[in-house]
């Protein structure tokens, strides 16, 4: 019997099925390209260049993309990519994830952003949000099922031009709700303009056949019943970030949804950046320990492995999973 690839084990954790040796990792996303090896970010790059390149160009441009991020995940044994196709119409994503796939085979988990939902909105778009929210909330529910609906069809292309062939595995929904103090929303806008809608593209995604790891930051607890209903029909595969910079306790998280849903994250990303190293393995080690008591767990920074953050950091505590966090 062969080994099981990093695909197999990641979405063995994503079902929450028994598995023995070192638990799945990866990073939603991994921007130190160019320290690592000397290349800038897929998604870092300038639009208006690809615009005049030839198609000869192009296509190398899509290879040396997958190759950064099949190299990364070589480099620090990562089970998953997350693809941030640039463009990112569907043509190139489909493109992207075939040139990945022609490279590594069936190695790798492949996702890609998939959330529609309304998000916590920058400075500028905020009042005017909340405004229309209060004024013309019709309109704001007419434009949440718009995105849903745009979203849905785009799976669906994806879906029909791979099948069931290794293709695209994942949707990442990376819709930010929460502050580090709770939801960006009253809970009874929340409900009325994110809810139903989350729960609906997931279970769209998830009658394709696509696993769904949510993604937000912040003091989720609040709204976890939202993030993880009752409904396994319209519950994700995964619950991605944790964020203890939000107050979310990893033991905690455990207690309550563990049985329901996978776990990813809860790596202090905040003391990567400024805390000591004792700091910085404490946090692993205590994601760790508690992670382990989950059916499910994928170790991970609480947010990704930015721009900015000391390589080193990232490279200490990617150490601390490769030594500690093992199931007998």
């Amino acid at each position: 019997m062969t080994d099981p690839t990093p695909r197999q084990r990641f979405i063995a954790a994503l079902e929450r099925r028994p598995l023995t040796g070192r638990v799945p990792h990866f990073e939603l996303v991994f921007f130190l390209t160019m320290e690592v090896l000397g290349k800038v970010h897929p998604s870092h790059r300038n639009y208006h260049q690809w615009l005049q390149m030839t198609e000869h160009e192009r296509e190398l441009h899509r290879t040396d993309a997958a190759r950064i991020y099949i190299d990364i995940a070589q480099r620090y044994d990562h089970s998953a990519l997350f693809l941030h196709p640039n463009p990112g119409d569907t043509a190139e994503t489909i493109r992207l994830i075939e040139k990945v796939r022609e490279l590594s085979g069936d190695r790798y988990f492949l996702m890609i952003h998939g959330d529609a939902t309304y998000s916590i909105p920058n400075g500028k778009r905020m009042e005017e949000m909340s405004l229309q929210m209060a004024e013309e909330p019709d309109a704001v529910e007419a434009q949440a099922a718009k995105w849903v609906d745009q979203s849905i069809q785009r799976a669906e292309q994806l879906r029909e031009h791979f099948g069931n062939t290794p293709g695209l595995d994942g949707m990442a929904l990376c819709s930010d709700y929460c502050f580090n103090s709770g939801p960006f929303l009253p809970m009874s806008w929340f409900d009325r303009f994110v809810t139903p809608y989350l729960h609906r593209l997931t279970r769209a995604y998830k009658e394709l056949g696509f696993y769904v790891i949510k993604h937000t930051d912040g003091n989720i607890m609040p709204i976890l019943d939202r993030l993880v209903p009752e409904d396994e029909a319209i519950r994700p595969h995964a619950l991605h970030s944790l964020d203890p910079q939000g107050g979310v306790d990893m033991a905690d998280v455990v207690d309550r949804i563990a049985d329901k849903v996978a776990l990813c994250g809860n790596v202090n990303c905040g003391l990567l950046q400024t805390g000591t190293e004792e700091q910085s393995i404490g946090s692993a080690r205590y994601s760790i320990k508690h992670g382990l008591r989950a059916p499910g767990y994928v170790f991970c920074t609480s947010n990704c492995v930015y721009t900015g953050m000391p390589l080193d950091r990232y490279e200490l505590i990617q150490r601390v999973w490769h030594n500690e966090a093992i199931r007998p």
